[in-house]
């Protein structure tokens, strides 16, 4: 029972570095249609916590209720994530008034159509701080380097337990056939 524990363990774990490394390089790719971000502030909190992880997709439509991730201008580094509180046109453009669901007020700044990066479909919490720490040289190491060498490690010491348990019954069955021929 300890060893099926184990094993469902050991597999659970080497799904979850899968995944984790999946979400790493989905959140490097520049191009993707689906792009991650960690969120830095707890402006969207309680739904939204400060290092979640947020899955965001490009849409044709927002609409008023919308979680949304955009630049407020153009030498903005770090988007923003807030909700879509009303909709309205100027100069026949789309604006969208957002707030951050923890704030008081509404943004100063309604949002202009092109600088919307996508819409939240989902979002992980806490994974941004790993996700951060991976990002640097030592997390990298810890989190991904040193699982990944312990299950090559171990599934090193399965091929070599393997090969020492057919070369085993290969000399036992050369033993055989001498003494047979004798």
């Amino acid at each position: 029972m300890i060893d099926t524990f184990f094993k469902y363990a050991y597999y659970a774990f080497v799904a979850a570095i899968v995944a984790f490394g999946l979400v790493l390089l989905v959140s490097a790719l520049p191009n993707a249609t689906v792009s991650v971000k960690i969120v830095q502030s707890g402006s969207m909190e309680p739904v939204i916590h400060t290092g979640s992880v947020v899955f965001i997709h490009k849409a044709d439509v927002y609409k008023v209720g919308d979680i949304i991730t955009f630049f407020f201008n153009e030498r903005d580094v770090i988007p923003t994530t807030h909700r879509i509180v009303s909709i309205g046109n100027a100069d026949g453009e789309v604006r969208y008034q957002t707030k951050g669901d923890a704030n008081k007020s509404d943004d100063p700044r309604k949002i202009e159509q092109e600088a919307v990066v996508g819409k939240v479909f989902f979002s992980i919490p806490f994974l941004g701080y790993i996700l951060d720490f991976a990002k640097k040289p030592l997390g990298f190491v810890l989190i991904i380097g040193l699982p990944a060498l312990l299950i090559i490690f171990d599934e090193g010491m399965k091929i070599y337990t393997e090969v020492r348990k057919k070369i085993k019954e290969e000399k036992e069955e050369t033993e055989e056939s001498t003494e047979n021929n004798d």
